[in-house]
C-alpha cells in the first residue's frame, strides 16, 4: 500500500476500500502498510469494519494487516514505543497487530535495539500478534538475532534484477530461522509486458515512467546494467511466460518466491484505479522448471553485482 502515500493518482476512499475487498474475495488478503503511508492504516481500519459487517466471520481469520512502525532518532524509551504502537492500532481498528514491521535510519544510534525490546514486550502483552524487520542489513539482523529478539522476517528489495538478498542475508536466515518478504518484485511495474521493446529514451516514445516506484527501479535497472540489458532480461521472461501461458510479471514473482528463505511476496497495489487480481492469483499455480529457472538466472548476473555497488540490503536508504 505504498502507492496510497502518494504520487500514484488521486486515492478515492471508497473506491480504494472495495478495491480491498475485491482482493480479499479473491483469497489476496493480507495488506502490507506503514505508518508513514498517507492513510494506509485508516484505509485498513475501514476496510476491516466492512469485512466485520458484510462478509462470513471466517473471512476475518483470513485478512491480515502487516505496517511498519518507522520511528524519529529520539530516546526509545517504553512509553514512546507504546504510544507510537497504539496510533497504529487506532487507525487500523484492531485490538492487536497482525505483523508490525520496524525499520531504523541510523545503525550509528543503537536505540534500535531499545525500540525492538520494547516491541518485544508489547508483544508479549497481546498488543503485536508478529515482530518483523524492514530494510536491515545481515550485520544488523544478526546482532538483532544475538539479542534474543523474536522476529520472523526481514522485508527487503528482491528481484531479478536485485538479487542481493541471496547473497548474505539468506545464508543468516538459513542459520537463524528469519524468513525474507520481498519488495520490489515486480519492479514498480518495469517487469512487465508494458515494458518490453519499449524505448524510453525518446521523450513520448515509450511508457512514461510516471510513478515514484517506476523512477526508483529505473535506477535499480541504470545501476543493474542498463536499458538495453533490461530488454533481454524482458524478452528471456517474455518466452518463460509464453510457455506457461502466463505474464512477465507472474514468472518475475515466482522466480524470487522459489528463492532460499523467500516466504512471500509484495505486489503493489493502485487502489481503485487498476487492480492485477488474476495475475497475481496465477502465481500460486506457476512451477518453474530448472530450464527456466536457468535461462533467468543467466541474464541477472550478467548485470553488475549490487551488493558491491549499493552495498547489503537496506543500504540504499542509508547512503550518503
Amino acid at each position: 500500500m505504498w502507492q496510497t502515500s502518494g504520487g500514484w493518482g488521486r486515492i478515492d476512499r471508497d473506491a480504494a476500500v472495495d478495491a480491498m475487498l475485491r482482493y480479499a474475495d479473491a483469497g489476496l488478503g493480507t495488506f502490507d502498510m506503514a505508518d508513514h503511508y498517507g492513510p494506509a492504516e485508516d484505509l485498513y481500519g475501514i476496510f476491516i469494519n466492512r469485512v466485520r459487517r458484510e462478509r462470513p466471520a471466517e473471512m476475518l481469520n483470513e485478512v491480515k494487516g502487516l505496517t511498519k512502525w518507522v520511528p524519529p532518532p529520539v530516546k526509545m524509551t517504553s512509553s514512546f514505543v507504546r504510544d507510537s504502537i497504539n496510533v497504529s492500532r487506532k487507525r487500523m481498528d484492531v485490538a492487536c497487530l497482525d505483523m508490525l514491521q520496524f525499520h531504523w535510519w541510523d545503525y550509528s544510534n543503537s536505540g534500535y535495539l531499545d525500540a525492538l525490546k520494547h516491541l518485544a514486550d508489547l508483544k508479549e502483552e497481546g498488543k503485536i500478534k508478529t515482530l518483523a524487520l524492514t530494510n536491515f542489513d545481515t550485520e544488523r539482523v544478526h546482532i538483532i538475532v544475538e539479542n534474543g529478539i523474536p522476529v520472523v522476517s526481514n522485508q527487503v528489495q528482491h528481484s531479478i534484477v536485485d538479487m542481493r538478498p541471496q547473497q548474505r542475508m539468506a545464508e543468516l536466515c538459513q542459520l537463524t530461522g528469519v524468513q525474507l518478504i520481498t519488495y520490489g518484485t515486480v519492479m514498480g511495474g518495469l517487469l512487465s509486458e508494458k515494458f518490453l521493446d519499449a524505448n524510453i529514451s525518446i521523450p513520448f516514445a515509450g511508457p512514461p515512467l510516471n510513478t515514484p516506484s517506476l523512477q526508483k527501479y529505473k535506477r535499480m535497472v541504470d545501476a543493474w546494467g542498463g536499458w538495453n540489458l533490461f530488454q533481454v532480461l524482458l524478452q528471456t521472461l517474455k518466452k518463460v511466460a509464453t510457455k506457461h501461458g502466463v505474464s512477465i510479471s507472474t514468472v518475475a514473482v515466482r522466480y524470487i518466491l522459489d528463492q532460499p528463505s523467500v516466504v512471500g511476496s509484495m505486489i503493489g497495489v493502485r487502489l481503485g484505479l487498476s487492480d492485477h487480481i488474476q495475475d497475481t492469483n496465477a502465481i500460486f499455480s506457476l512451477v518453474l522448471d530448472d530450464e527456466d529457472m536457468n535461462s533467468i538466472a543467466e541474464v541477472s548476473k550478467k548485470g553488475k553485482d549490487l551488493l558491491k555497488v549499493i552495498g547489503d540490503c537496506g543500504d540504499e536508504y542509508r547512503r550518503a
